[in-house]
């Protein structure tokens, strides 16, 4: 079958694969948690899943181990309806591992990996590429290689064939311990980052200084991405378009369950409802919907989400977003 006649892909994440052991009982830190409910996890991958959950093609390309880890993830993404064409299970490597405390806030995380980072340019088909409407990825990756050389793989065969390419620099010095070649990989990848998916935090990390909201919009736009979603927990979403700053969401109270991959699926949130055609401002309140539906699961999103549901029920959004100036509260 050549790929002309493959089914389309809305979404082709490439990432790492990894199991989530979450604590079982609220932890502000591992040092407090003691048992354990395992997941299927890794950003990439939590956002394959809740764009299929959405209603869109999502597939995942990552490499993982072929023993029971192995098996059990690949499991999971099928029955979440992720294309599974392009994940790379090799026994002789073993899946990577997370351990994560549940708490409202950024979550305690300990990585151990081995499978994930040894992702080879090989592995990277252009047809998956071909395939697909849009291109997703993170700074997970990036950290190692080979599998930093096989995302700039990825990354230059989307600029060849004109894909939009979505990123989300969710930097951690836990993951990525060399600060200097962290900065200087990520200065290359954003230049061909189309749509920009940072919060608070990754921009605190990534700069290593105190700065605005939009001093830090600027910052990302200065380096590349035309769409920078700016997240901050509590005080909601920024929105800006080229430079221009379009708007404040507000953030709503919701009882949160558990937080882990909440960035995953607010952004397979806006992603959805950009391919669907709506506009930044509607894609950005779809993502809040789709968040606060995430906050209340432990896990992922719920199997039996209705997109066409959400979307009639989002505000209008000249009246759901504050004034375009705003005030940080003090972050």
């Amino acid at each position: 079958m050549t790929h002309s006649s493959l089914p389309e892909i809305d979404v082709l994440a490439i990432g790492e694969i990894l199991i989530d052991f979450i604590s079982t009982e609220p932890a502000e830190s591992l040092l407090e948690a003691e048992a354990f409910q395992r997941f299927q996890g890794g950003s990439p991958a939590n956002l394959a899943v809740n764009v299929s959950r959405l209603g869109r093609r999502a597939a995942l390309m990552a490499k993982m181990g072929a023993g029971a880890f192995g098996q059990f993830l690949k499991a999971e993404m099928q029955r979440s309806g992720v294309i599974t064409d392009y994940l790379v299970m090799d026994p002789a490597v073993q899946t990577s591992l997370v351990f994560v405390s549940r708490t409202s806030g950024t979550p305690d995380f300990e990585p151990y990996r081995s499978g994930d980072y040894q992702l080879t340019p090989a592995e990277v088909p252009e047809q998956a590429i071909q395939r697909a409407r849009l291109l997703h990825t993170t700074t997970w990756l990036l950290s190692r290689q080979p599998s930093r050389s096989a995302v700039f793989h990825a990354l230059r065969l989307a600029r060849h064939l004109g894909k939009p390419v979505s990123f989300d620099p969710n930097y951690s010095p836990k993951v990525w311990f060399d600060r200097a070649d962290a900065l200087n990989t990520l200065r290359e990848t954003f230049q061909y980052v189309t749509l920009l998916k940072a919060s608070l935090d990754d921009a605190r990390r990534i700069f290593g200084e105190e700065d605005t909201p939009e001093r830090y919009i600027r910052r990302f736009h200065d380096l590349g991405p035309q769409t920078v979603v700016f997240t901050m927990g509590k005080d909601g979403s920024l929105l800006s378009e080229q430079g221009k700053l379009l708007g404040h969401l507000p953030a709503r109270p919701v009882q949160v369950v558990d937080a882990t991959g909440a960035g995953d699926s607010f952004w397979a949130g806006f992603l959805t409802a950009l391919l669907d055609g709506k506009s930044l401002e509607s894609c950005l309140l779809f993502a809040r919907e789709v968040v606060e539906l995430k906050l209340r699961t432990v896990g992922a999103l719920p199997a039996d989400l209705d997109r066409q549901a959400l979307y009639a029920h989002l505000p209008n959004p000249s009246e759901a977003f504050a004034n375009a100036s705003f005030a940080a509260n003090g972050d």
